[in-house]
């Protein structure tokens, strides 16, 4: 109804009155909307342009610790009792001078790097006895020496063998001919330092086929995408896939892992284009790092049965984020532990800060990222414990930590003059259902507090996921799944990526493909990526 003036000053005090008011309804919804919008605009402004990290400044007069890593909620008053009478500083102190580069870094940088030393470039005797009147009146002292890193571009040569073959000449027709030698794809002129840097390339930096092909062709080598990609799909099928069931059998043997999952696309696997598929990631909790295993597993859905029957035979801890099929997955096996990630808890109320108008002390979010860093706090000075003392500790310095966070929460989301924002309440309803699992950690000196070390495991697979958009087929995605895990278990056994996967291409061609188990066992255990008999070159420079 269209309200003129003529028609107010007709109305009465009571339609006045209820007309006011039924207009202020209106507008307390509108600028509720109005206000959630607002946010989410700041949000996605602060995702786009802002900084990409989750760590927020400690407001002053909040909270701070001791060298002890004791609580405190007042950091001057806290900091005047360590020390009543401080030391004054002297100006020597206060102006600290730039501290130069160590002596001798640069020779250490470069101690395992072959070196070619060049013709010297010295004094004719001409120039010396002009300069100094007679030889004898000068003596050579210690050379100036100039060093540059030179970069040699990869070469190519054709490696030629050649096996005798004899016939009988009398008699019936008889061949006998010398060992044939053990390479890749019988046939196939791809070779193992070839396919270990398409390998090297693709997924580990997350270079297209076309782009590797053009590199190539600049070279004089014309080799096609399309080659390429086969060997690679025939190389994952026959020859890393044993190495990849070796260690998928030995980490459902460990009590702690963690697990993730991304979005895949794969334009050919009989469904319409834009389907989404997963990739989900599987790795050994942090307390395993002599034997690090990270294992990806191609599936067309995010249904809770590919985890259940991945990790079929494990008893453990599982640390992943929120998703309700981990929690479907933990009713379905008891034996599995469901432990939830602080660092996704976190940061649902770093979203809130930055949708927020200006952080402040008093702001929700603010205060729980501080509660929740307090708790980080806590358990990070457990870090050098046993698991069975960490476990101890936690129970008498973090457990009181979290009791008092989310009793905190219990307060703030039942006090009926508080107004939150969305995202805060949404933070607030995301700790609230998964108390019971943000909890788990508590139990087990092993299991960390985050999923991470996950996280930043999936972190490659979704860089190369831009680059090459998706993934042909369904062949391709479980040779991608192979790859990328034996890639990330090298990585995290610090290997040179290159050089072990031209050992293992080389070597598993040698080893008969049917053999007993345990027989297959004590070969791949020779291969892993934490063996101690993988020659010096599979190792990292430096290390």
């Amino acid at each position: 109804m269209e309200i003129d003036r003529e028609s107010l000053e007709k109305l009465n005090k009571d339609a006045l009155i209820f007309l006011v008011l039924s207009m202020s309804d209106q507008l307390k919804e509108l600028n509720s909307k109005l206000d959630n919008l607002t946010e989410q605009i700041r949000l996605a402004n602060s995702q786009r342009f802002g900084r990409h990290t989750e760590k927020m400044s400690q407001p002053a007069g909040q909270i701070s610790f001791d060298e002890n890593g004791n609580l405190y909620f007042n950091e001057p008053e806290a900091l005047v009792d360590q020390c009543p009478e401080p030391v004054e500083p002297t100006i020597e102190t206060v102006i600290k001078k730039r501290t130069s580069r160590p002596k001798g870094k640069r020779e250490e940088d470069l101690k395992d790097i072959p070196v070619d030393v060049l013709p010297t470039r010295d004094v004719s005797e001409e120039d010396r006895i002009r300069m100094f009147g007679s030889l004898d009146n000068c003596r050579r002292m210690d050379d100036d020496v100039y060093r540059r890193l030179v970069y040699i571009p990869a070469g190519w040569k054709v490696e030629e063998v050649h096996v005798a073959v004899y016939r009988s000449t009398k008699g019936e027709p008889k061949f006998v001919k010398g060992e044939t030698p053990s390479y890749l794809l019988r046939g196939s002129l791809v070779s193992s330092s070839l396919e270990a840097a398409i390998i090297n390339g693709k997924y580990v930096n997350a270079l297209p086929y076309r782009r590797m092909e053009k590199d190539f062709q600049m070279n004089g080598v014309h080799i096609s995408e399309q080659n390429m990609a086969s060997w690679t799909v025939k190389c994952a099928e026959r020859y890393l896939s044993r190495m990849y069931n070796y260690l998928h059998d030995l980490l459902i043997t460990y009590h702690v892992l963690q697990a993730d999952e991304t979005v895949v696309e794969v334009s050919k696997d009989g469904r319409k284009a834009g389907t989404k598929s997963y990739m989900w990631v599987y790795r050994t909790g942090q307390g395993y790092v002599d034997r690090p295993i990270v294992l990806y597993e191609y599936q067309k859905t995010r249904n809770s049965e590919h985890p259940l029957n991945f990790l079929k035979g494990f008893d453990g801890y599982l640390v992943c984020d929120g998703f309700s099929g981990y929690k479907t997955l933990n009713r379905k096996a008891p034996r599995i532990h469901i432990a939830e990630c602080w660092a996704h808890a976190r940061r649902k109320f770093t979203d809130a800060v930055k949708a927020s108008k200006a952080p402040s002390p008093s702001n929700v979010a603010s205060q729980a990222i501080q509660l929740i860093g307090a708790i980080y706090h806590a358990d990070n000075q457990l870090k050098d414990l046993s698991a069975e003392q960490r476990q101890r500790e936690r129970q008498r310095k973090v457990k009181p930590l979290v009791d008092a966070f989310f009793s905190w929460l219990h307060k703030m989301d039942d006090d009926p003059d508080l107004l939150l924002s969305d995202y805060t309440q949404k933070g607030i309803n995301y700790c609230f259902n998964q108390e019971q699992y943000l909890r788990t950690f508590l139990e087990d000196g092993d299991v960390p507090m985050d999923n991470n070390r996950t996280e930043g495991t999936i972190r490659p697979f979704t860089i190369g996921r831009r680059n090459w958009m998706m993934i042909d087929t369904l062949s391709g995605a479980s040779a991608s799944a192979v790859i990328y895990s034996l890639v990330e278990s090298a990585k995290a056994s610090g290997l040179n990526t290159y050089y072990y996967f031209d050992y293992l291409l080389s070597e598993l061609p040698k080893q008969k493909e049917f053999t007993g188990e345990e027989e297959e066992r004590e070969t791949m255990e020779r291969l892993a990526p934490w063996s101690k008999t993988l020659p010096e070159k599979c190792y990292k420079r430096g290390r």
